[in-house]
C-alpha cells in the first residue's frame, strides 16, 4: 500500500533537526509522542550515524548498555570498513570464497534476492562506485568519468556466489556494502533481545530505521512523524502509528551536496552511477521487519512510486506500507 505526499523541497544545505523523543541527527523520522514520563535511553554514534535505544518499562539501564553492544558486534561483523569484517573479508579475498556466519550470508541472500525482484535497480555491489562519491568532507565535485565508468563495469549481483556460509564475488574487483539493509537487520536484532529481556515498550532509532517494541506504555501506538526534507518549521507531513513494527525513511537529505544548484545525493542509480532520480524525494515504508522496511526505503526510493508500486503489490510485501514524498 502506498500513500503520496506532494512536496517541494528547497536544495538548500539546511541543519537537521532534533525529534521531540528522540534524537534525530541524521534522519528523518521522529517520534511526536509516547506515554511515559521517566524513560532510559542512551545515544551513542555508530554505524556511521546517531543511535538511540529508549525504553520505557523498565529502569534496568544494563540493558541499554547490552543493546549497544550488540549493535558494535553487529557492526564489526557486517561494516565493509571495519578490518576482519565478515564484509571486508570477502572484498578483499580477491575473488576466493569466504567463510562467513550464517547470518551474514543471509543478509547477503536477502540483498539478492531483491536484486532479483528489481532486475539490479537495487544491488550491494554498487560500493566500488559509491567509493568515488564524497558526501562527507563537505567538498562538491563529481567523480573523475574514467573512474566511474571503470567502477560500472564491476557493479552486478550476479558476480555474487553463495554456498552456504561461504560467499564470493566472480569479479576480484567487485566489492559489497550492506548500508541499505544492515540498520534495519540490526534494529531487528535488538529489538528481539530486549523482548527476551522482558521489555514490552522502547524504541530502537538506527539513524533513520525506527524499530518499535511494543507500544507506548499507556497501551497507544507509537507515533511517528514524517517530516520534509531541508525543512527548518519542524512541519509533520504525516504520522504514522507503530506497533511491533518499524518505519525508515531514505531521502535526499541524508548524505547530499549542491554543486552549482543541483543537489547530487547517496541514493545511486546502479546504471549511470549517478543519483537516483526517480521523481520522489523521500521515501518511508513501515513494516513488521525492520530490515525489510530498511531495504524498501531504499529500493523505493530508486523505482519511483509507479514502479514502486508495482513491487508493493508482490506477496511477500503483503502488509507493508509506503509514503513516497515528491519532488
Amino acid at each position: 500500500m502506498k500513500v503520496t505526499i506532494q512536496n517541494s523541497p528547497k536544495h538548500l544545505l539546511l541543519k537537521k533537526l532534533f525529534g521531540s523523543l528522540i534524537i534525530c541527527l541524521l534522519t528523518l523520522v521522529s517520534v511526536v509522542g509516547c506515554g511515559n514520563s521517566q524513560p532510559i535511553s542512551k545515544y551513542d554514534f555508530c554505524l556511521d550515524t546517531i543511535c538511540t535505544v529508549t525504553i520505557y518499562d523498565s529502569d534496568d539501564e544494563s540493558l541499554l548498555e547490552d543493546s549497544f553492544k550488540l549493535i558494535r558486534s553487529y557492526e564489526k561483523q557486517l561494516s565493509a570498513t571495519v578490518s576482519g569484517s565478515d564484509i571486508y573479508k570477502i572484498n578483499e579475498a580477491g575473488g576466493e570464497f569466504v567463510r562467513v556466519s550464517e547470518e551474514t550470508a543471509g543478509l547477503i541472500e536477502d540483498a539478492v534476492h531483491i536484486s532479483e525482484l528489481t532486475r539490479g535497480a537495487f544491488d550491494i555491489t554498487i560500493y566500488p562506485v559509491s567509493l568515488l562519491w564524497d558526501f562527507k568532507s563537505g567538498k562538491a565535485a563529481l567523480p573523475d568519468e574514467a573512474a566511474l565508468k571503470e567502477a560500472l563495469s564491476h557493479v552486478g549481483y550476479e558476480k555474487i556466489e553463495i554456498d552456504k556460509n561461504n560467499v564470493r564475488l566472480s569479479d576480484p574487483e567487485a566489492k559489497i556494502e550492506l548500508g541499505a539493509i544492515a540498520k534495519g537487520f540490526i534494529a531487528d536484532k535488538v529489538a528481539g533481545f530486549l523482548k527476551e529481556k522482558g521489555v514490552t515498550s522502547a524504541l530502537i532509532n538506527l539513524g533513520g530505521n525506527v524499530a518499535a517494541v511494543g507500544g507506548a506504555v499507556d497501551g497507544s501506538a507509537f507515533r511517528i512523524g514524517i517530516k520534509k526534507p531541508f525543512d527548518e518549521s519542524n512541519e509533520v507531513l504525516e504520522v504514522l502509528e507503530i506497533r511491533d513494527q518499524s518505519a525508515a525513511t531514505s531521502g535526499i537529505d541524508e548524505r547530499y551536496f549542491d554543486l552549482n544548484g543541483e543537489l547530487y545525493y547517496h541514493i545511486l542509480d546502479t546504471r549511470t552511477g549517478y543519483p537516483a532520480r526517480s521523481g520522489v524525494s523521500q521515501v518511508t515504508v513501515t513494516s513488521a521487519s525492520s530490515e525489510r522496511a530498511d531495504i524498501l526505503s531504499t529500493v523505493l526510493f530508486v523505482l519511483g512510486e509507479e514502479e514502486g508500486n508495482k513491487l508493493l503489490e508482490l506477496e511477500e510485501f503483503k502488509g507493508d506500507r509506503a509514503y513516497f514524498v515528491k519532488d
